[in-house]
């Protein structure tokens, strides 16, 4: 039977990356209740709340609910902590890892119609 090739360093590191930033996703997850995601979803749908390349949620469109701005700095505070972990374990900075994360976990996964903030501070809509 034939052994398959060594993983490249570059595999490697997409791989990490990918692991490293569902991670991310997963602990901001967990850190929002249900009803402040769906705060957020709904927030997004309407163009008020989007995701920006640094990795975290801002608002596209100024906010009178208290309520969505608190869901919004609490999912923010878990990114940054769990940002801050991976940065650790892959001997980066958080700033890099938020941005690795936006482009390979969040990105990806932003429903047509929503909105983004591109790495030049411009909102997009996907």
């Amino acid at each position: 039977m034939r052994k398959p090739p060594p993983m490249s360093f570059r595999k490697l590191f997409v791989v990490a990356a990918a692991v490293a930033a569902l991670g991310v996703a997963a602990g901001a997850a967990f850190a929002q209740t249900a009803q402040q995601k769906a705060m957020i979803d709904a927030a997004k749908a309407q163009g008020t709340v989007g995701e920006q390349a640094d990795g975290y949620l801002g608002f596209r469109q100024a906010s009178s609910d208290p309520a969505l701005t608190e869901a919004v700095t609490t999912t923010n505070n878990a990114r940054r902590e769990a940002y801050a972990r991976r940065a650790q374990a892959a001997g980066t900075t958080a700033d890099v890892a938020a941005a690795r994360a936006f482009e390979t976990i969040v990105l990806p996964r932003i429903s047509s119609g929503q909105w983004y903030r591109n790495a030049q501070g411009q909102w997009v809509r996907r």
